[in-house]
């Protein structure tokens, strides 16, 4: 009689040694879950950089080889034709120009102010959190509502016209004289963000070791040697910042412009965001604006790497 042999179960393959194969690692391990968490935590802004940034840009460019015609309901390739028309546009120096006085004097009166009111404001002063707060409020106030009231404060009868009468002095009219238009404009402006920098600048002043300071004292250092040798290297990361935050914030400016002095008088107002959001909307040149608008990337990309080169002579790390 011949007994049934029963099936036993296949013995796993064994390493050399007699020690069994290690399980298969699993394919979703804690590293990747935190990477999918990472991926997911900035999906909504990597969504938002690709919706308004980087397609707009790619449309930018395309827009800038036809000549879109809105009214007429045309939309034609023409090559070249718009950067032709860009280095021989009469108006393009001049509008350059505007844009350059208005850069420059905005970052010189800019940092100059928060750097002078953070010095100021760094002392232990009885209510020096209230003028914190008085100098830095503008920053949170809507633009355009800001803009407006200096729009009246300038005026011929204005405000300001008012207070200079006081003490005899006849005040031009702000806003449509070419000598005065652009310096109220860079003023507005410089009141605006102020705050911001001197924040900036504050908090770096702080940070920066009273011990060095008092050493220096010690040593003979007038308050003149000890900000220039000691305090303003330490504090050179942060101006680099606010440095590269101004230039570029002033090369955006438009709603300033749009409702202080529309361009003028004349074009000598006219920086480039408003001379190319007038020649794309106003005039409906898109391709020539488009044109324009990369012009305006290509000096914000050069004046950006530019202070980033730089910053290995005069920015001062500790490490």
């Amino acid at each position: 009689m011949t007994t049934p042999t029963s099936t036993l179960p296949a013995r796993a393959p064994s390493r050399a040694g007699g020690a069994p194969d290690p399980a298969p690692r699993r394919w979703w391990t804690a590293t990747r879950r935190d990477a999918a968490a990472g991926y997911l935590f900035i999906a909504p802004q990597l969504l938002g950089i690709v919706l308004f940034v980087l397609i707009p840009l790619g449309l930018i460019f395309y827009y800038a080889f036809h000549e879109w015609n809105v009214l007429a309901g045309t939309f034609t390739f023409v090559g070249l034709e718009n950067v032709e028309k860009l280095f021989s546009d009469p108006q393009l120096m001049p509008v350059l120009t505007a844009t350059a006085v208005f850069s420059i004097g905005l970052v010189v009166f800019n940092l100059s102010l928060a750097l002078l009111l953070a010095v100021l404001l760094n002392r232990r002063w009885r209510g020096v959190t209230v003028f914190r707060t008085i100098f830095f409020s503008p920053v949170v106030v809507s633009l355009v509502a800001w803009t407006i009231v200096w729009g009246f404060l300038l005026q011929d009868n204005g405000g300001i016209n008012g207070l200079l009468a006081v003490v005899g002095i006849e005040g031009p009219n702000w806003l449509r004289e070419g000598g005065t238009a652009m310096f109220s404009v860079i003023v507005v402006q410089v009141f605006k963000n102020v705050g911001l920098n001197m924040v900036l600048f504050l908090a770096a002043l702080q940070g920066v070791p009273r011990e060095l300071q008092e050493a220096a004292r010690v040593d003979g250092a007038t308050d003149r040697t000890v900000f220039v040798r000691i305090v303003l290297p330490l504090i050179s990361p942060t101006v680099l910042l606010a440095l590269i935050i101004t230039i570029v914030g002033s090369l955006q400016v438009y709603a300033q412009i749009a409702v202080l002095t529309q361009g003028g008088p004349g074009i000598s107002t006219t920086v480039l965001v408003y001379y190319l959001v007038q020649q794309a909307f106003e005039f409906h040149q898109f391709g020539y604006g488009s044109t324009l608008a990369i012009l305006l990337f290509l000096i914000v990309g050069a004046l950006t790497i530019a202070q980033w080169q730089l910053r290995k002579r005069w920015v001062f790390y500790e490490n």
